[in-house]
């Protein structure tokens, strides 16, 4: 499901304010449907390598298209489960997934140690881990936007 654009800012303002504390590494977008954000992200930071992953074909094969017309050489897409992929290049993730994907994610960043040191939600908080900042969105249902700084000692 597409973010609002008021979402969207949100999850940039954090991108950008985790982005000042980690200059290397990549930012990853954990279910990049068609390609809206991340394609934003790439846009707003050619710098920075940005990685995302989607399942579905279509939304998939969608966004790599506008990639491509948009020339973002620094974005790479692939159609892969992301709970497969090797996370340990990531500086910082972000995504807008379900409850039960917040739950695997959590299992994932404690199982193997990555690098990742911030994690940005829209919407769906990672249980039982204290989120470092939350934005409340004006719009009709007040949604958060999470910010979680990810330290070695929660892994």
């Amino acid at each position: 499901m597409p973010s609002s654009n008021k979402a969207y800012l949100a999850m940039m303002q954090l991108i950008d304010e985790a982005g000042l504390e980690t200059k290397a590494g990549s930012i990853i977008d954990l279910g990049s449907g068609w390609g809206n954000f991340v394609i934003r992200i790439a846009k707003r930071h050619p710098q920075r390598t940005i990685v995302g992953y989607e399942l579905s074909y279509l939304p998939w094969l969608i966004s790599t298209l506008l990639k491509k017309l948009l020339g973002l050489k620094n974005l790479t897409l692939h159609r892969q489960d992301f709970y497969q992929a090797d996370l340990s290049s990531a500086s910082i993730l972000v995504c807008y997934l379900f409850p039960q994907a917040m739950n695997k994610i959590s299992d994932k960043l404690h199982l193997e140690q990555a690098s990742v040191n911030f994690l940005i939600s829209n919407n769906f908080a990672l249980p039982a881990w204290q989120p470092y900042k939350t934005i409340q969105i004006d719009d009709f249902y007040k949604s958060p936007v999470y910010l979680y700084k990810i330290s070695k000692k929660q892994r």
